[in-house]
Formats: structure tokens, sequence, C-alpha cells
């Protein structure tokens, strides 16, 4: 992932309504891939992109219609921090620091969580693909379980900030007071949010992610009119603050969630899914929890190990911080590209492999590859011949401005690893492998990467990478520098660890399949 994650961005209602084993002998990945449930229907109809010649054209021109949606639903997303950081720091300084606290709490809560929701859309699409219709119906009605359970045990970390702000030192009382007020309407947030995600993943797995767009553009709209609102006291509300931000959030989420509710009755295009939320069904919350909690570990272990690295550059300094945040936000940018064409890319994978045509997936894997690496090639082109006209939309300080430049000499290798760890971990969840892609991510993000960038950058090997530094690197501080090395180069190391374990798991079951 990178430096910046936006939640994301991706209901029910009640009742009725929404409101296969592996071959002997075969390997544990490809086992998991090939028992994707009951055998293909061979009747029922077929999705969109598990027919046809799959010709590069036009397996590219679908993984395209159904990336760009998601990468303006992503925009969407990150419009909510920047209308919240906007508009609270209008409001004061302590609102502003207190949402700045308590959205980082909040991040680290909701990306674990949303990550394990995300195993939805891997196992509905493999059933969408097979023609199981009927039974995506019932796997999102036990997403909606998962998400309430999730809900409730996000909200109760979030109801106990000053467990939070201990590691955040001295905090005036006034900012707890507003921090603890924040989390306190994100908590109330927290249910709608999630099982908005199940409507999210189900979307992306039936390809349909133009539904979710539409509800994140009007969220924003809706998100100014109740910032403007509660932040300032406007129309007779009190003048609440970041309190207020949190509310104005609980709100559209809320109100996200009723307009999917009606679309998911109201639809025809939904009806033939049998949508409902039913009772728990153990089995079925298992394999949900099998795929989704080693996910929404790697979910953590790339937000958290960013998160550590901010902390330890700060020890710099002011412009070391700014540089580092202006490098951060860049590779997140770029990063929407290949997580969209990922997210698409996957769905359209898990589809094929539903319908038992391996070959396919893997020429659907193929494409999407292509498609990122070109993409981010393009992107990192971009960046770099405009460097100093973005640079100095970011800041006048022409300290910081040093500092950001010099980093963003690293950006070509850091963004082209991303990309492809990226794209490759989408993949590997489309064939329902987690595990492997967790410890390889754990090990080489927490292991080379962050522990390894202290060691060199302010440990005992502080100063070892200055001599690069000063070369590939100049006006960027020996400790940011340092860190940001060895991020590109655990990046480097998931990514072709990745691919390599991907092509592991395609060629067992080319065999497995030609046997």
């Amino acid at each position: 992932m990178n430096a910046s994650t936006t939640p994301p961005s991706g209901s029910g209602a009640h009742g009725s309504s929404p409101f296969g084993t592996a071959p002997a002998g075969a390997p544990a990945d490809a086992a998991a891939a090939s028992a994707a449930a009951p055998a293909p229907s061979p009747t029922a109809p077929k999705a969109p992109g598990v027919t046809g010649p799959a010709t590069f054209r036009r397996t590219a021109r679908l993984i395209l219609q159904q990336g760009w949606p998601v990468l303006v639903g992503q925009w969407a997303g990150m419009a909510f921090g920047v209308l919240d950081t906007a508009m609270t720091g209008h409001a004061s300084p302590t609102a502003l620091a207190a949402m700045a606290l308590a959205v980082s709490i909040y991040i680290t809560v909701f990306v674990g969580l949303m990550g394990v929701l995300h195993a939805l859309i891997p196992i509905i699409a493999q059933h969408f693909g097979a023609g199981r219709l009927d039974r995506i119906g019932h796997t999102w009605g036990q997403g909606v379980w998962l998400a309430l359970g999730l809900s409730a045990l996000g909200a109760t970390a979030m109801m106990f900030p000053d467990v939070w702000l201990s590691m955040s030192g001295d905090v005036s009382p006034e900012v707890r007071e507003q921090v603890s007020g924040y989390l306190m309407m994100l908590a109330i947030a927290l249910p709608a949010g999630l099982v908005f995600r199940t409507v999210y993943a189900l979307n992306t797995a039936v390809s349909r992610p133009k539904v979710v767009m539409m509800i994140n553009l009007l969220g924003v709209g809706l998100k100014f009119i109740f910032n403007w609102i509660f932040i300032y006291g406007n129309l007779g509300a009190p003048d609440m603050g970041a309190v207020g931000a949190g509310l104005s959030t609980a709100l559209v989420y809320w109100i996200s969630l009723g307009i999917s509710a009606v679309i998911l009755v109201r639809d025809p295009f939904y009806r033939r899914f049998s949508m409902r939320i039913g009772r728990p069904d153990w089995k079925a919350l298992g394999e949900l929890l099998h795929l989704g909690v080693p996910m929404g570990a790697s979910y953590l272990i790339e937000v958290t190990s960013f998160t550590f690295m901010a902390l330890l550059v700060a020890r710099e300094g002011v412009f070391a911080t700014g540089g580092h945040q202006i490098m951060s936000n860049l590779a997140a940018v770029c990063f929407m590209m290949p997580m969209a064409l990922g997210v698409a890319t996957g769905a359209l994978t898990a589809q094929a492999i539903g319908a038992g045509d391996y070959p396919r997936a893997r020429r659907i894997g193929a494409t999407g590859l292509r498609l990122a690496m070109t993409g981010a090639v393009l992107t990192v082109l971009v960046m770099l011949v405009g460097r100093q006209a973005i640079v100095g939309a970011y800041t006048n300080d022409p300290k910081v401005a040093m500092v950001a430049l010099g980093l963003l000499n690293l950006l070509t290798l850091f963004h082209l690893a991303d990309a492809l760890q990226c794209m490759t971990a989408y993949l590997l969840r489309a064939y329902k492998v987690a595990v492997i892609p967790m410890c390889i991510q754990a090990g080489a993000l927490w292991g080379i990467g962050l522990t390894g960038g202290w060691y060199l950058a302010f440990g005992p090997g502080a100063g070892s990478l200055a001599g690069i530094v000063d070369r590939f690197m100049p006006g960027a501080t020996p400790g940011a520098g340092s860190m940001w090395l060895m991020a590109a180069f655990s990046m480097l190391i998931s990514g072709s660890l990745l691919q390599v374990w991907y092509q592991r798991i395609v060629r067992k079951l080319a065999v497995q399949t030609a046997g």
C-alpha cells in the first residue's frame, strides 16, 4: 500500500430482503485456490468477464471499465479527509490537532476491519463467475453479520481514547476532549461504514463498481454541507469543531447505507442473487474469517509500517517531517491507480476461477499486471517532469521543498515496486491465498523496511547510508533518506516474492487442470 490510506473508500435490511476440494497431493495454496465451493453451474448465466475471446484488448478494456469507477471512489474517499482537514483548520488549531489525532486512531481501526470484510470480493466473484447466483446473497448476508460483529470490536477500541493518546505524549485537556467526542461520533458511524463495505465488495465482485462510486460522490457533497453546519455552527447548530466533523461523517455513512439498501431492494439486477441476511452461518463466517483475517492483517502491516516511519522521521525536525509528508502524500496519490486496477483485475480473475477457466484467469492477471506497470511508469514520468511545480504547490518553505525534492528522486523505484506488490497481492487474493502474502509483507515491510530503516537511520547503524543519500537524494536528510531507501527496498522484496509465489500457484493449477 502506501503512506496514506483512505477508508479507502466501500447494507442491508431485514428478513428475506437485503436490509470443492483440491486434488490429492496439491500444494496447500493451490488447494485453497481450487477449493472454491461447488462446481460451476452448467446452466446459470456467466459473468461478463468470463465469456467471449480473452484477447489482450478485450481483457484490458474490461479491467479499465471496472477500474476507473474504483479510482474515482478512492478520490472521493480522499476528499473526506481533505474536507475535514481544511475545514477544521479554519475552525481552530485545537480542532485541527484533535482531528489529526482522532483520524489516525480511526484509520488504524477501520482499515484492519475493512480488510477482513474485503474477503467478500474473491468469494462472491468466484460464485458469480461460476453462476452460483443464489450463494451470492447468502454470502453477502453473512458479510453483514461479520461487519456488525467487527463494528462492536472497533467501537470498543475507540471508546478508550486515553489508551491511544498515551503514545502521543502530553496532550492538552481541550484536545483530549475533542478527540473523545470525535471518536464517539465515529464509533456511531462505524457500523454503517463497515456494512457499506459489504455493498462495495458485492458490487466490485459482480462488476458493478459505478453504484458505489455514485454513492461516494454524493457523500462528498453531503460531507461538505454537514461539515459547514456542524463544524462552524451554522443554521442554528452548535459550534462543534472536530466533533462536528465526526458527526457529519456519521450522518453521511448512515445516509449512504440507506441509499445502498434502497438500491439493493429496488434494482432488479440484484434479485437474481436472492439477497438476504438470514441467520448466522458459522461455516460461511469461518470461510470469511479464514481469508479475511490475514487480508486485514496485511492492510494493517502496510499502514502501520508507514505510520511508524513518520514517527521516526519526526526526530529530524519539522523540515524533514514536512518533506517526508509531501513524499508520502505523492506516493499515496500514485498508489491509487495500481490499487484500482488491482481491485478490478482481482475481481475478474476470481470470476474466471469460479467458472473453472484457469487459463483465462492467468491471462487476466497478466493483462492487469501489464496495465499496472505501464500506468506506474507513466505516473512516475509525470511526477518527475512536474516535480518542481508539484512540490511548490505543497509548500513555500525552501528547506521543506529541498527535502521533498531529494526524496522524490526515489519515487521511481518506490512506486514501481509498490505497483508490483499491490497488483500481485490482489491476484493472490483472487485465488483465496492470503496467509503466505501476509507473512511475506510482514517480513519485508516490518522486518526490512521499518526495522532495517530504523537501524540504518537512527539506530546503531545510523549514517551507513548517508553516502547513498547524498549521491542519489541530494537535499534529503540522512534519516528520512535512509528510511525511504529501506522502504523502497522492502517494497521491491515484497513485490518480487509475492510475484514468485503467484507464479508458483498459477503453474501448479495449470498442471492440475491439464492432468
